[in-house]
């Protein structure tokens, strides 16, 4: 499934079969990994990492749950997209789909009671298979050895991944690195500062092992430039993450040089057509998730475009006046990746990035979860910061007018440094609005969350006061009863 049929069918098959076994014992079996050990009876045993195949498809299985996992509920990381939009002003809710879960996210009114803690519960039972993976490959003795290095690099990749938006969510998180039950059980939660430190070792352990191109079923064969299916991470992957984090920490230096490193790849990656973005396999994917419904494309295309009838409990969100107004006159994103529907004599616009929605004889979109466009964008701020203000000038010009908009060198090469960072933020909105929380965390890290907030939780919620630490989610009930050591998000 993550993998090319065409190509080494039958070992392909194993493989999507271990990962679906895998999935399904793991949904029904692993407890939450900051209470207790995981599953006994798990799939995901040390003797799996003795064999190609099955080592393969435990690993695989962390892509298959995130490719399952519905953009509009807080389960999988996947549900971001949809979540941290309502969370933030991307995203209003169709009161009429009565779903409290999405209700309380979008008025800002989470506490322990109220809140489902899938994105806690859910990111702590994949990082049990993560843990447990890197013990289980250390030890291996059975395995090709270039099939052992991609995997503990695809394993260290997803730890920083997990943790990223761990930290970005909750702030200080507990830094869970083994599967030692009578560690687990009772840890405390690890500052900010050490899960950072944390994703930047394991991102820097993820370059060094993974491989440069991308990698077929058998873990060992690399597409041929331009065939590539973009479905598994890559040294690429782990160096765009790697930049990313390196902003958030404002270490803009090595933010700038991450970044470069993955724009230099030219003969890999490259920004596409805005209505080839998010097409399979397109150049500007840096990491895909492969759809798993048989005869359908991506999950994001289900659940946010409208019907003619309008929004219901099956797309109970449509994109907000905020962000609808943010759009720059000419701006072709407004065209090619926005629908609309008029029901019931309101206009409801979606997010029309991926367009196949109805049942398909052939699958042409896969859900992106990382792309090139986002590095050009972390380069412009890095350069910025840095009073580079002609090369970020560069840098954002090229998302400018690949939108259709005026480019800066040509009107306002002049421009301040604060009103530059200021664009960039404001194409950075534009050019993710929806994708995986971008809007959500980008407005903590760069403290304007409570100046917004303040104006749009009014709205959303009848008149509710924003405070400034629901930027934070909190922790449900039971998880708090579960772990003695365990203490609640500050403020909650």
């Amino acid at each position: 499934m993550f993998f090319n049929l065409k190509n080494n069918e039958m070992n392909c098959r194993i493989i999507f079969t271990l990962a679906l076994m895998f999935v399904t014992i793991t949904f029904n079996s692993c407890k939450k990994l900051v209470e207790i050990d995981g599953p006994a009876t798990s799939l995901s045993s040390k003797n799996v990492y003795n064999n190609d195949a099955t080592a393969i498809g435990a690993v695989t299985s962390l892509y298959v749950n995130l490719s399952n996992g519905s953009p509009t509920y807080p389960q999988e990381l996947t549900g971001l997209s949809a979540i941290a939009g309502l969370s933030a002003d991307e995203f209003d809710y169709y009161a009429g789909a009565q779903n409290q879960t999405l209700s309380v996210y979008y008025q800002n009114a989470l506490n322990s009671l109220n809140i489902y803690s899938g994105f806690w519960e859910t990111t702590y039972q994949r990082l049990y298979v993560v843990n447990e993976a890197l013990e289980g490959l250390g030890v291996s003795s059975g395995l090709t050895p270039a099939v052992k290095q991609h995997l503990l690099g695809e394993a260290y990749f997803m730890r920083a991944f997990y943790y990223f938006y761990l930290v970005n969510l909750y702030g200080d998180v507990p830094l869970v690195l083994n599967t030692d039950y009578t560690i687990n059980s009772l840890i405390k939660r690890s500052s900010k500062v050490l899960v950072y430190n944390q994703i930047v070792a394991d991102l820097k352990a993820a370059q060094n092992l993974l491989s440069e191109g991308y990698l077929k079923s058998d873990g060992i064969t690399t597409y041929p430039t331009g065939s590539e299916e973009r479905v598994r991470p890559n040294q690429t992957a782990a160096t765009a993450l790697l930049a990313r984090t390196y902003l958030f920490m404002k270490d803009f230096v090595n933010a700038e040089i991450q970044a470069s490193l993955v724009l230099a790849n030219t003969l890999q990656f490259q920004l596409e057509p805005l209505d080839k973005v998010f097409l399979k396999n397109n150049r500007e994917a840096i990491w895909q998730l492969q759809p798993i419904g048989n005869g359908y494309n991506t999950q994001e295309a289900r659940a946010f475009i409208i019907p003619d009838e309008g929004p219901s409990g099956f797309n109970p969100v449509y994109l907000s006046s905020e962000l609808m107004n943010d759009f720059q006159p000419g701006d072709q994103r407004r065209n090619i990746w926005i629908g609309n529907v008029h029901a019931n004599g309101t206009l409801y616009y979606y997010p029309y990035k991926y367009k196949i929605k109805a049942y398909a004889t052939s699958i042409t979109e896969y859900s992106t979860v990382m792309r090139l466009a986002e590095l050009y964008l972390i380069r412009a701020e890095s350069r910025a910061a840095q009073n580079k203000l002609g090369d970020a000038i560069s840098d954002v010009d090229k998302i400018r007018g690949r939108a259709g908009l005026g480019l800066i060198h040509d009107t306002n090469p002049m421009i301040s440094r604060n009103d530059l960072l200021s664009v960039i933020f404001k194409e950075k909105r534009i050019e993710f609005f929806t994708e995986w929380g971008h809007r959500w965390l980008d407005l903590k890290r760069t403290n304007t969350i409570d100046e917004l907030m303040s104006k749009v939780t009014p709205k959303k919620s009848n008149g509710g006061a924003w405070k400034s630490y629901q930027q934070y989610y909190p922790i449900g009930s039971y998880e708090l009863q579960s772990n003695p050591n365990l203490t609640q998000t500050p403020g909650y």
